[in-house]
């Protein structure tokens, strides 16, 4: 007999059968010792934006009134509320009782038929088969990612850009390629250098537009040479357009999918930004394959993916046809006239600061200073 906690690391197992008995060999025990170490999968996990955020503790000054420039959150200071109508919508769902159960994996079919019409033009036509329910945009990300590209693939993606496309792709084992962004053109793609990384691994091409942080917005002309490289190439994108429709009044939002029909493109957006809740994190993808490159394969894969949290919100999917259909064009409106006036306060106070070049945006919710005019640049950018 061994004395408890001293058993050894594999023990004899001994059977009686018709009082005779018989050993059948040996058999694994417990470990000697605790051995209890993070995943890989966490160990390669970084967000720098949450990283400083989440961890951040100063102390203020206290003769000076703290200006937040960490996060895009909309909601933080109150002064960009959602519309009455968006919140109404929230509370008849939940005063309903028809949303309180699971729903199906992709979204109930009721509110992805309402975000299918909601985008549907006769250039990318959609239908609720096309449309995927995320909880919020970021997790739409991640399964595009997930479903497009294997470990030991890469990705290309902009630089500068939303640290998230990293933060994912590194903790799948996705090499992350940077194109670059011009600020003398706008921030717009230098085209050269984009399709000279592309290789026989290459998996996807991430497009933001439009772009977080640089507030810029893609013309008509500039999408389609993005969408010849991918053609070329033979490159599905992932379109990251949460910022959809908040451009202002000297530019223009083409979603990227009107303008290709031999592209297959997934198209990434939800309610954050638009109507201003990020925090109800809802978000969808746009499934656009008019030439069935995608196929059946990364259809159910998508489908197979979301399985594994079941969805968004399902008080948030009962709210959408609501959200969709009966907030005023007046709110859209005044919530871009006010990003618009910011932006112009910002870009006029920075401009006149020795030094600094900051590129004027048109549209979503930033600004970003010419990086090149800085004496570093960061490949965390």
């Amino acid at each position: 007999m061994h004395s408890k906690g001293n058993l050894p690391s594999v023990l004899d197992v001994h059977v009686n059968v018709a009082g005779k008995s018989s050993m059948l060999g040996k058999m694994k025990g417990k470990k000697a010792r605790w051995s209890v170490r993070p995943s890989e999968m966490s160990n390669k996990t970084f967000n720098p934006i949450r990283a400083i955020v989440d961890s951040m503790k100063v102390q203020p000054n206290p003769n000076k009134t703290t200006i937040a420039l960490s996060i895009g959150d909309p909601t933080v200071f109150g002064n960009l509320p959602t519309d009455p109508e968006v919140t109404q919508a929230m509370k008849d769902a939940l005063d309903s009782g028809k949303y309180n159960g699971y729903a199906p994996s992709v979204g109930y079919l009721s509110s992805r038929e309402e975000v299918a019409s909601y985008y549907h033009c006769p250039e990318a036509p959609l239908e609720a088969k096309d449309v995927i329910l995320t909880s919020g945009c970021s997790q739409a990300i991640e399964l595009c990612l997930a479903v497009l590209v294997n470990p030991g693939q890469n990705i290309l993606v902009p630089r500068p850009g939303f640290s998230l496309y990293r933060t994912l792709a590194e903790s799948m084992g996705i090499e992350v390629k940077l194109y670059n962004l011009l600020p003398e053109k706008s921030w717009g793609i230098d085209l050269k250098q984009l399709e000279s990384l592309i290789d026989e691994k290459t998996a996807c091409l991430v497009v933001n537009n439009p772009s977080n942080p640089c507030g810029s917005v893609f013309s008509r002309s500039h999408l389609r040479k993005i969408l010849a490289v991918a053609a070329r190439q033979c490159v599905p994108i992932l379109a990251d357009e949460i910022y959809g429709d908040m451009v202002f009044s000297n530019s223009k939002f083409e979603p990227l999918a009107t303008l290709s029909s031999n592209v297959p493109i997934l198209s990434c957006g939800g309610l954050a930004k638009r109507w201003l809740v990020p925090g109800w994190r809802l978000g969808w993808i746009l499934i656009h394959d008019r030439r069935d490159i995608f196929g059946n394969e990364i259809r159910d894969g998508l489908v197979k993916l979301s399985q594994r949290i079941l969805g968004p919100c399902t008080l948030v999917q009962g709210a959408l046809k609501s959200i969709l259909r009966r907030t005023p064009q007046e709110f859209y409106h005044n919530t871009l006239s006010f990003l618009k006036s910011n932006a112009d306060l910002c870009y006029g106070a920075l401009a006149a600061i020795p030094g600094l070049r900051p590129i004027r945006p048109s549209g979503a919710m930033y600004l970003m200073n010419d990086w090149c005019s800085w004496h570093f640049v960061s490949d965390r950018c």
